[in-house]
């Protein structure tokens, strides 16, 4: 019998998707399943972008260019430059989806065993892609005790070696909702710009912003423009998460045209997914204003709810749609799986993301999970009295 490599053997298992088996069981037993453990939101896709795929009048079906269509590309430049982010279509690789993005970014700028430095709790999959890339994680904690803000500077340079060779942020952040502040970044750049390494940022969720908070980008960071890796997607500003259209975006050329080389070795991104994410960048701001008015009273609804319930904290989100709580259990896993096969009130029950998958650091996250609020207001009321029903009756309650 053949054996399976180490690496794949090494591969994490993804939090968000490892229990959707206890979840079928719950399924299959007519209980009603509320599922907050992953980010597809219930949004409708833009009518302009699915109507755009359906009338493609498309003979063939062929590769685009390797960095992908060009109007798109053109389209999306001016997109960019519209949010005050200037580039133009030769800095953009499009991607099939934002995991490839990231996947270019990890082999085209660290080697084996180097080492990314990325503040914990972050989006799961990181550490699935630096593990198939061969490269380190070095977490660095950001507490719930601060709203998960971006751990003092010093701290990142008390870990720097030899072998760092990037940051990673999120911004705004998955799993907590964390928006980074313009002083935060500006400060973070003073690391990148000493150390003369790379700064990649995942900015997937630009456009949620609550508060009045605004986004401000690593692209704008003009003293380290040249260490700079964007990392996008249309996913989530459009509702269109399994289009898998992404984007690699760099002002630094040697890079860029290290990047293509792994974006020829994989010949194209989607043709029709490009079509739809095209015609998505017409979008009116009116759907974003009303997508954005929903997510904040979903927001409100789960914050308000949980921090009802005794023994619970969860800080305010700024942006995206998740938020980190903290629960009075012994162990997020447990809890989530005992949600799903033993417990439910009057037919429901509801699914949730342990954090410890989206912590690094062994042990931490034991007492925390990511609630997605991607579900209508009427359904997040219904979950949030599953979950402090549950908390009542959990046999690991720490009260």
């Amino acid at each position: 019998m053949p054996k399976i490599s180490k690496k794949g053997l090494e591969m994490p298992s993804s939090p968000i998707r490892k229990l959707v088996p206890y979840a079928d069981v719950a399924k299959q037993k007519g209980i009603h399943v509320y599922h907050l453990n992953i980010g597809q939101p219930d949004i409708e896709t833009p009518e302009g972008a699915i109507n755009a795929v359906k009338q493609a009048d498309l003979k063939v079906v062929a590769y685009s260019h390797s960095a992908g269509i060009l109007s798109y590309r053109k389209k999306l430049a001016q997109y960019y430059n519209s949010v005050g982010i200037n580039i133009t279509e030769n800095e953009i690789i499009v991607t099939n989806g934002g995991s490839e993005a990231i996947l270019f970014a990890f082999n085209s700028c660290l080697d084996p065993d180097d080492e990314v430095i990325i503040p914990e709790p972050f989006y799961a999959n990181y550490n699935g892609f630096a593990q198939s890339c061969g490269v380190k994680v070095k977490p660095i904690y950001s507490t719930i005790e601060t709203g998960f803000a971006l751990p003092p500077i010093e701290e990142f340079e008390k870990i720097i070696t030899p072998k760092t060779k990037a940051i990673m942020i999120c911004n705004p952040n998955n799993p907590t909702g964390y928006l980074y502040s313009k002083e935060e970044l500006i400060a973070l750049s003073k690391i990148i710009e000493k150390y003369d390494i790379f700064l990649f940022a995942d900015e997937v969720y630009r456009e949620f912003c609550y508060d009045g908070a605004e986004h401000f980008s690593v692209m704008q960071l003009s003293n380290i423009e040249q260490n700079v890796v964007l990392l996008d997607s249309v996913s989530k500003r459009y509702s269109a998460c399994g289009v898998r259209v992404g984007a690699f975006i760099t002002r630094n050329k040697e890079l860029y045209a290290t990047a293509m080389k792994f974006a020829q070795a994989r010949l194209s991104p989607p043709t029709y997914g490009q079509i739809l994410a095209e015609a998505a960048v017409d979008t009116p701001k009116v759907y974003f204003d009303r997508v954005i008015k929903d997510y904040l009273a979903r927001r409100n609804t789960v914050v308000k709810a949980i921090n009802a319930m005794p023994g619970c904290f969860c800080p305010t989100p700024k942006g995206a749609f998740y938020a980190v709580a903290r629960l009075p259990i012994d162990d997020s896993d447990l809890f989530c799986q005992w949600l799903l096969e033993d417990f439910n009130h009057n037919g429901k029950t509801v699914m949730l993301a342990p954090a410890t998958g989206f912590y690094s650091s062994k042990g931490e996250g034991k007492d925390e999970v990511r609630i997605s609020y991607c579900l209508k207001v009427e359904d997040l009321v219904e979950a949030m009295k599953c979950l402090a029903e549950a908390l009542k009756v959990y046999p690991g309650r720490k009260l």
